[in-house]
């Protein structure tokens, strides 16, 4: 069976993919998402060429056509976009920010000097923000992972065996009021509330992290006791959805299960849930739910 094929068996409820207007460059962060674009768009006969970033992208790509470039190659990038004649784009997986002091830039770099030196200011959406507004002023049409591959999309309702209580709605409920107050700030995207107690919220560590404090709650006898509570995880305000949507995998399944808890709910059509089928599979062996909830809509459903 194919990723394809594994990622739609895991919902009867999974969209089929829809088609780029050209060849589709993919801007390769970390993760498994850029190699299981690419096996996608190469099932759906979509022409693409990756362009991997060297110390972020998964040595994976190198099964597709790709180019590597390191921070500062600017102009390699877009002659590598330019010789595939790929206007369409999808930037997809986590990166570090750079060190500019450290990095070397080409010539296409130095063209745009004003643009790279203003990502070194502001805060993570409005990075974001701007380095899309780039690649359109170049002309690209820069799209979101869920727009190329709706089924990468977590759904409304529940996906597991096991179902959220009323007592875990309830943590639902607070956990989303806890994002979103959160993201005002710029500051996460999840939370973890148990028996109405927040227990954590995700900073700068990231979610892992935050799920890995909230184990050690467990650990140390400070929690509420037995499998309970939620992990909530969903966009904040303004967020540039396109290229920097909240994913959920099976690390995230694993490292809630540590923590003891309940279940996991994000944000349907607003979270991209990577390995589909492993994550259901993942979260039903550990007894977890996986729940999707309409953002913006009360989790009483």
């Amino acid at each position: 069976m194919s990723q394809r094929q594994a990622a739609d068996s895991g919902s009867s409820s999974a969209p089929k993919a829809t088609k780029v207007l050209g060849p589709l460059g993919i801007i390769a962060g970390r993760g498994s998402l850029p190699p299981f674009i690419a096996e996608t768009a190469s099932a759906d006969n979509i022409p693409f060429h990756i362009v991997g970033i060297r110390g972020e992208a998964d040595p994976a790509i190198e099964r597709f056509p790709h180019t590597w470039i390191k921070w500062g190659e600017v102009g390699k990038l877009f002659g590598a976009l330019k010789k595939n004649d790929c206007n369409d784009l999808v930037i997809i997986g986590g990166v570090n920010r750079p060190d500019f002091d450290n990095v070397r830039f080409d010539l296409g770099a130095i063209k745009t000097l004003p643009f790279l030196l203003s990502l070194a200011k502001g805060g993570d959406d409005h990075i974001l923000s701007r380095i899309v507004r780039f690649f359109e002023e170049q002309g690209y049409r820069v799209h979101g992972a869920g727009d190329v591959l709706p089924e990468l999309l977590m759904p409304q309702g529940n996906l597991t065996a096991r179902k959220p209580a009323a007592e875990d709605k309830a943590d639902m409920e607070l956990a989303f009021e806890t994002v979103r107050a959160l993201g005002t700030l710029d500051i996460g995207q999840a939370a973890v509330v148990s028996k109405g107690h927040v227990l954590a919220v995700e900073a700068a560590e990231g979610t892992d992290a935050m799920l890995a404090r909230c184990a050690e709650i467990k650990r140390q006898g400070r929690s509420h006791g037995g499998a309970c509570g939620v992990l909530v995880k969903a966009p904040k305000p303004g967020q540039e959805e396109r290229i920097d949507m909240p994913t959920i995998g099976p690390e995230t399944i694993h490292r809630a299960a540590q923590a003891g808890l309940a279940g996991v709910a994000v944000a349907a059509g607003h979270v991209l849930l990577a390995e589909r089928k492993r994550v259901i599979d993942d979260a039903n062996e550990r007894k977890l739910f996986l729940y999707g909830v309409p953002w913006d809509v009360k989790t009483d459903a």
